[in-house]
């Protein structure tokens, strides 16, 4: 197309598309907040996922993100990273399973009774009571009180309140020295189920229940009795 100068004058065309009409052009600025307006209405936004998908979605990106890297660090990479976080499980659950639950103070310094005194036979029939029921942990601890008890009314260990376990195992293994180290077991066992987060078994209590039995039979090494002559 040409002019009548004979001069081709590029893109005159769109300017006289509309014939003597000026064009109709909107500036940048105006356009785009136009569109921005026009997109924020809530029909173009139904289908968009809630603040807490897009949290999720940001969340598992940064894990994705995480895991890559330190999958990249690791020895193996992917595989070896895998293997060394069960290794780290695993060793955390056996630390777990021998140590029990962490305790504020030391075992030794919580005492076996409690400040109503009963006798033998009464904890005994508590023991019983809880093992009808399933309580085993509570069984344990009354079978454990109705053995040391028991030794206090035979006069084997003198009375004396805020005894613990421990006390109690090692001065009845004077007079009982047989029953040394299963009175130490046991006094380990009311610990571990008193204060350390464990949680008893049966065995653990027909365990205990012998021993009482066994300890209340058995005739003491008199020279190592309370109150005996050194």
């Amino acid at each position: 197309m040409s002019t009548p100068g004979g001069v081709l004058r590029a893109g005159s065309w769109l300017t006289r598309a509309g014939g003597d009409e000026p064009p109709v052009t909107l500036p940048r600025d105006p356009a785009r907040e136009a569109a921005e307006h026009e997109l924020s209405k809530p029909a173009y936004h139904e289908n968009d996922p809630s603040w807490f998908m897009r949290a999720l979605n940001k969340f598992w990106e940064w894990i994705d993100r995480l895991f890559s890297a330190a999958s990249g660090a690791a020895p193996g990479g992917t595989v070896g990273l895998i293997v060394i976080v069960l290794a780290v499980i695993a060793v955390g659950a056996a630390f777990w399973w021998r140590l029990g639950t962490p305790r504020r103070s030391p075992t030794s310094t919580a005492p076996l009774f409690d400040d109503r005194p009963r006798s033998a036979a009464e904890h005994r029939a508590a023991a019983e009571s809880h093992a009808a029921q399933g309580h085993w942990n509570q069984a344990v601890q009354e079978r454990m009180r109705a053995l040391v008890r028991s030794l206090e009314e035979r006069a084997l260990l003198d009375p004396r309140p805020g005894r613990t376990a421990h006390e109690a195992a090692a001065e009845a293994a004077r007079p009982l020295p047989g029953h040394a180290d299963r009175l130490r077991t046991a006094a380990h066992d009311f610990d571990d189920v008193t204060y350390g987060g464990r949680t008893a078994t049966p065995e653990t209590y027909q365990r205990l229940t012998a021993l009482d039995t066994e300890v209340e039979r058995t005739s003491p090494s008199l020279a190592a009795a309370p109150g005996a002559p050194r």
